[in-house]
């Protein structure tokens, strides 16, 4: 695919609208530690083994609230939310005594973000100012609908990115001199990265912020599940009320480039060597006999090229590439943009999971969703699936196509660094 270059956002006076909260947030003194009762976002978290390894960490991890486990769903959602209650009666959760934006910082090494999480006004955003990227399964927006509905509390925030003229003004200015001053909040949470937290009352800071947000468009990063459920919320409750809102944080992208993944495909039932035999004819098949890291690079070279995927499951890696152009012209809908019907997902999920493999795309029992990729390869190992490995997109193809109204594959990229969960939470009932 072109390099689509970078786009520059037309300032519209219906922009962003990001108002300060009153932050819920752990009391150290009744935990552990800040870091033990993070987590990843809920769908970072490769269950059951990451569950059970957040759970153990401290009683108090945030994963009991996003991830409850009861195999009925209506009592998983009742569990969260009476253990936010419980939290919140024993003081282990406390609001803070007054309305601020909260500057959030992560750092690892080379790595350094920087942004701004409030309540993002959904009225006005939903209407063209922030931008999906992707589909979304309606059972995920189900399911995270009902544990709002049940919690009464956004419980992590979305990630989203815009793009300012990259001077140190406006919000940028705030957010510089912020740090500068101590933070609410220091901790180290276990994969490495540091994250500060910093809470902006002062009117003048506020209204430095909001104004410069309000020029500004915004690509969702992370999250299209929860701004679906956000959205639908907001439209069953009357307005004005506090699902008018949703919880955001906001990365100026000029000034703190995001790093983009992939999201890998775990097929549950397809073993390895049936998904390899059911391409012949119509992709190039090539065994990598390297380690994991290295079959990675031939997949990078390979998608340079033009689309490339990398299979794994049974101790082996396979480069799939070179897919049959009439395989294409026959799988690929017509009717979207060339840059559309040429994305890795596209392929993956027009040609080879609808029409090569016959998977469900948004059946559980045979796909799943995979951030990390060692992880993936050896549950694929593990219970005998395959392990579709992918090679990144990039940001500006992203943001092209969202400005341009056209959504990708399901979780077709992985921005980040992700926000922690557990740092700040947002309750619509305090």
């Amino acid at each position: 695919m072109n390099d689509a270059g970078p786009v520059e956002e037309t300032p519209t006076s219906d922009g962003l609208d990001l108002s300060p909260f009153r932050g819920l947030r752990y009391d150290p003194d009744r935990v552990g530690s800040i870091s033990a009762v993070t987590s990843p976002p809920y769908d970072v978290v490769v269950r059951p083994d990451g569950l059970l390894h957040l759970e153990s960490a401290d009683p108090h991890n945030i994963v009991r609230l996003i991830l409850p486990q009861d195999a009925d769903p209506a009592a998983r959602n009742q569990q969260a939310a009476d253990t936010l209650r419980r939290w919140l009666a024993e003081g282990v959760l406390a609001v803070d005594a007054e309305p601020g934006l909260y500057v959030y910082e992560q750092r690892d090494g080379s790595i350094l973000q920087r942004g701004v999480i409030g309540a993002l006004r959904l009225s006005e955003a939903a209407d063209g100012v922030v931008l999906p990227h992707e589909d979304v399964m309606p059972h995920i927006v189900a399911d995270r609908a009902d544990l709002m509905r049940a919690t009464s509390a956004n419980l992590e925030p979305l990630l989203l990115t815009y793009r300012s003229n990259g001077g140190a003004t406006g919000a940028a200015a705030v957010v510089e001199r912020v740090t500068e001053r101590a933070p609410l909040l220091s901790t180290t949470t276990e994969d490495g990265f540091s994250h500060r937290l910093w809470a902006v009352t002062d009117p003048a800071e506020l209204a430095g912020i909001r104004t410069d947000l309000h020029r500004h468009q915004a690509l969702i990063a992370d999250g299209h599940h929860r701004w679906a459920t956000y959205l639908r919320l907001r439209a069953e409750h009357p307005s004005p009320s506090a699902w008018d809102h949703g919880l955001v944080l906001l990365v100026d992208t000029a000034r703190y480039p995001l790093r983009v993944r992939a999201i890998h495909r775990l097929l549950n039932r397809l073993p390895p060597a049936a998904a390899r035999a059911a391409l012949t004819g119509l992709f190039r098949v090539s065994e990598v006999r390297a380690p994991l890291a290295e079959a990675l690079d031939a997949l990078a070279g390979a998608a340079a090229e033009g689309n490339a995927f990398l299979l794994a499951g049974d101790g082996t890696f396979h480069l799939v590439d070179r897919p049959a152009p009439d395989l294409l012209a026959r799988t690929v809908p017509a009717d979207r943009p060339e840059p559309w019907r040429t994305l890795d997902a596209t392929v993956l999920h027009a040609t080879l999971l609808e029409h090569v493999w016959g998977i469900p795309e948004d059946s559980p029992e045979h796909i799943a969703y995979i951030h990390d990729t060692a992880a993936t390869v050896e549950k694929a190992e593990r219970d005998g699936g395959t392990a579709v490995l992918m090679h990144p997109v990039r940001e500006e193809v992203v943001r092209e196509l969202a400005r341009q109204g056209v959504k990708m594959p399901r979780k077709s990229t992985s921005f980040g660094p992700k926000p922690a969960t557990g740092l700040v939470l947002r309750t619509l009932t305090l």
